[in-house]
This record gives structure tokens, C-alpha cells and sequence, in this order.
């Protein structure tokens, strides 16, 4: 192929690349220009619809069957229906980062927030007046009780959480660090069971025994280390890796000593 013939080849491959390119729609967060003058609602509508409506459809309906519907960007659209799950979902999940998601079939985790809490706010009036759901929670740690708290949190959350709520590990999901969580929070996730955890009803964990609980996990934040080094409030696992490396090292240096003063005698 000659250099002409060459250079125009390129020049078209280089031309329907950018064509394809600009064809798309721009990615990130779409906001309207006229905020301050929108209504609370109204703002969350065009929010939802800029923003969430290519996985959880139009009105909050879904998008089923999955992968069969494209929105903005070629999202593959394989959300839930919304409708229902009042401002408690929607607040927590947008509050954390955990939504929106780049990928419907990634896992969700915290992360850089990417909504002002004006328009959290207002998503969340609009996604709760779609249909009834739980508002959000406003739980009072003050009357929790932490020594119940911590009975709680030992029987339904430190399987994953570790008792001192640093996180863990489970197959094939991330469990998060929860202190960073803020008191609504913390209730937002036992109530709808993010992702893979379980969600817990009244009936399951009372709203008393939910103030205690976030009342724990409030006093794990600033951890009152009586016992010695904290070791970063890793847990009991690595701290017992770290114990036995510190005693191993020790009696390997003590028989050392021993062996050389044996060779002396």
C-alpha cells in the first residue's frame, strides 16, 4: 500500500472513530442548569431520569428482562424496581456512594460521594413519592445501651463485621468498614440489608436495641485501648499473628542466648 493510499486509510479510521466517539453521550453525573429555581421534587425527577433511569427505569419501575435494554452510555439496564423502598434505601445508598454504579454487574461499596446533599435530598423526595415505603430512620444512640449494644453486634453483625466492626471477609463480597458510617446510616443498613448482608425488621432488632447497637458502634470509633498497643483495631486474628511473631522472635533470640553460652561452658 502506497503512503498516499495509507495516510487517507488512517485519516478515515481516525474520522469514525471520533464520529462513533461524539455519537455517545457524555458520561458522569448529568445535572440540570437551573437548580436553585427547581422545586425539591421536580429536581429529583430530572436528577433520577438523567442519572439512575437507564438501570431502574422509567418512574422507578426497573428495567427488565437485564441486558436486554440499553440507556445513556450503552448501560446495560438491570436494575430493581425502585417503587417502595421509600427514602431510606435511597438516601443511604446515595449518602455512601454506593449508587450510582458504572456497571450494573459490579458490587457496590462506599466511595467518593457524587451528589450534593441538596440533590440527595431531593432524589430521595422523588424516588419516596413514586410509591409507599420506610422513611429514614432517625435512631437516638443516647438511649442505647453499649454493653447490650455490643450482645447485638457479637450476634448479628460480627460474623462479617469482626466484633470491633472493622471489616471483613466473606466470599466473593467486600464487607465494609462501618465506623466511618454515620448513626442514620448504620440504621439505613440493618434495615434494608445492602447488597449481600441480611436486612433486620423490627421485629428481628427492635428500634431499642437499634439505638444500642449504633450506640457500639459509635464508642468503636474512638476505642478506649485500656489493654495496651491497639494494633490498628484490626481485629483478633492478625493481632494474635502479630503476638505469636513477637513471642516466636523473642524465643528465637532466647535460645540464641542460651546456645551461646552453653558453647562458652
Amino acid at each position: 500500500m502506497s503512503t498516499k493510499r495509507l495516510a487517507v486509510v488512517t485519516a478515515m479510521v481516525v474520522l469514525a472513530i471520533g464520529g462513533v466517539a461524539l455519537a455517545q453521550p457524555p458520561t458522569g453525573i448529568v445535572r440540570p442548569t437551573s437548580e436553585r429555581d427547581t422545586r425539591l421534587r421536580e429536581l429529583g425527577s430530572q436528577l433520577y431520569s438523567g442519572n439512575c433511569s437507564s438501570c431502574h427505569g422509567i418512574a422507578g419501575r426497573g428495567v427488565y428482562p437485564p441486558h436486554l435494554q440499553k440507556g445513556a452510555g450503552g448501560i446495560k439496564g438491570e436494575g430493581p424496581s425502585l417503587r417502595g423502598v421509600g427514602a431510606q434505601a435511597v438516601d443511604f445508598y446515595l449518602r455512601t456512594g454506593f449508587m450510582p454504579l458504572g456497571n450494573a454487574d459490579e458490587q457496590p461499596y462506599r466511595r467518593r460521594v457524587l451528589f450534593s446533599d441538596h440533590e440527595i435530598r431531593a432524589m430521595t423526595a422523588y424516588v419516596a413519592s413514586l410509591s409507599p415505603g420506610p422513611p429514614i430512620p432517625r435512631p437516638q444512640p443516647g438511649r442505647g445501651n453499649v454493653a447490650e449494644g455490643q450482645q447485638l453486634f457479637t450476634e448479628h453483625c460480627a460474623g462479617c463485621h469482626q466484633i470491633v466492626a472493622e471489616g471483613g471477609y466473606v466470599p466473593d463480597a467486600r464487607v465494609p468498614l462501618i465506623k466511618q458510617d454515620s448513626s442514620t446510616e448504620i440504621a439505613e443498613a440493618v434495615r434494608i440489608g445492602p447488597y449481600v448482608m441480611p436486612k433486620f425488621s423490627e421485629k428481628a432488632i427492635s428500634p431499642k436495641e437499634l439505638d444500642s447497637i449504633v450506640a457500639y458502634v459509635n464508642a468503636q470509633k474512638k476505642p478506649d485501648d485500656r489493654g495496651g498497643w491497639g494494633i490498628g483495631h484490626i481485629g483478633p486474628v492478625p493481632e494474635g499473628l502479630v503476638a505469636w511473631f513477637i513471642a516466636a522472635t523473642a524465643l528465637v533470640a532466647l535460645c540464641m542466648m542460651l546456645g551461646k553460652r552453653l558453647s562458652r561452658s
